[in-house]
């Protein structure tokens, strides 16, 4: 049984994060009282992403509105802050993050929580009007952009790109998305769902490339357009590019972890002694599927933070189990994901149809529901969630459709 006296004196939490401040957050609702240091690479306090690539690039929602913290809640926190300050390394033998800034942080508990960075095209970084999504001042950048009435393609339709679209319809631009894939999102829903995923976009004016490589870009010192593997140009005034992210690993470099794709933890979120990885950057042995994942989404986030804030906290470890749960807000229409299945048996259309864009999808590995994912069907899909969680047959979630 853990003791006062045992439990860590300082906690050093690195990234500023929705899990970055969800973790601290936790840790004083749990009653610790030791020092907290806050690293965040970024100048502003932490926001909320989501409406990053919706209600903030369409507009709808001043920057101020993401905020996660006022100076009140920061006050009740009692953290010593570093913003605009990087992680560089990591020295465990003496239990100290090096800072870009010249200086050393000491601690005692050690929450890893630097996120991923977006993947760009290659030699593209002197051109002009190419962008990712995944800072606040990214989401101003490109809504700036748009206001020039620019044509736009966006490369990549995973959410982020589908989501980008959809707000530069909302702007009433041309937009056409680019994706090598046979159909959005077809590797991880199917490409019957990612063929819904299209037709969604078409309705709304959308022009979808599928099956499309990009080779390079066009332009010298702008963007001009972009060319397909085809031969095809596409022209464009600016590209986004949302072609997924890759976890922020790079500072561990040297400090003798395991380093996979993210940092690889135990079922409890521990990377080694004192050290807890949270969120996009942590890969960790969820023993509800049996598997070793690692999921970026904003759910996640939270709960995986709250759980690793309890066990520094109490001293006592358990097993991080939780149902993934990711969604997307495209036109009027909400998709939603609950589960996981990296890999799947059978899909099988619940609940509507394909056509009207309204329906759920299940999806089995073995003889399990492992995912459901639907189309305007939330309070149905609610039902699935349960069944998932039961880790139930996949002959009783049929039971129920």
């Amino acid at each position: 049984m853990a003791t006062e006296d045992n439990l860590p004196k300082n906690v050093t939490i690195v990234g500023g994060s929705l899990a970055s401040i969800n973790a601290a957050r936790a840790l004083r609702r749990a009653k610790y009282e030791g020092d907290i240091t806050f690293i965040s690479g970024e100048p502003y306090l932490p926001y909320d992403r989501p409406p990053l690539s919706k209600q903030v690039l369409t507009g709808e929602w001043p920057p101020d509105r993401v905020a996660l913290v006022d100076e009140s809640m920061l006050e009740k926190l009692n953290l010593d802050l570093r913003l605009d300050t990087k992680a560089t390394g990591l020295d465990r033998q003496n239990q100290v993050v090096v800072l870009s800034d010249g200086t050393n942080v000491e601690y005692d508990a050690l929450i890893v929580a630097t996120g991923a960075a977006p993947r760009k095209l290659p030699n593209t970084e002197h051109l002009s009007g190419v962008y990712t999504l995944r800072t606040l001042n990214d989401s101003l950048a490109i809504k700036q952009a748009f206001e020039k009435s620019p044509k736009v393609v966006v490369v990549g339709a995973g959410f982020i790109g589908a989501e980008v679209a959809a707000a530069s319809r909302k702007h009433g631009l041309d937009t056409t998305v680019v994706e090598a894939l046979p159909q959005p999102l077809s590797s991880s829903v199917g490409e019957e769902v990612g063929a819904a995923c299209a037709k969604l976009h078409e309705n709304n004016g959308v022009k979808i490339y599928c099956n499309s490589p990009v080779e390079a870009l066009e332009g010298e010192q702008n963007v001009e357009g972009v060319r397909l593997l085809s031969g095809e140009i596409i022209p464009a005034d600016i590209v986004v590019v949302g072609i997924g992210v890759v976890p922020e690993t790079s500072w561990l470099e040297g400090a003798d972890l395991n380093i996979e794709n993210g940092l690889l933890c135990d079922e409890t979120c521990l990377a080694a002694e004192n050290i807890f990885a949270v969120g996009d950057v942590a890969r960790w042995y969820n023993p509800l599927f049996g598997e070793t994942m690692r999921v970026e989404h904003w759910t996640n986030a939270i709960e995986q933070a709250r759980h690793v804030a309890r066990s520094i906290a109490s001293g006592e470890t358990s097993p991080f189990a939780p149902l993934p749960y990711v969604w997307s807000d495209q036109y009027e229409t909400s998709i939603q994901y609950v589960g996981y299945a990296s890999s799947y048996d059978e899909v099988k259309i619940v609940h509507g149809d394909l056509d009207s864009l309204k329906f759920i999808a299940l999806y089995r590995k073995n003889d399990r529901l492992a995912a459901a994912l639907s189309f305007d069907q939330q309070q149905i899909l609610g039902d699935f969630r349960q069944v998932i969680s039961n880790q139930s047959s996949w002959e009783d979630a049929l039971k129920i459709c």
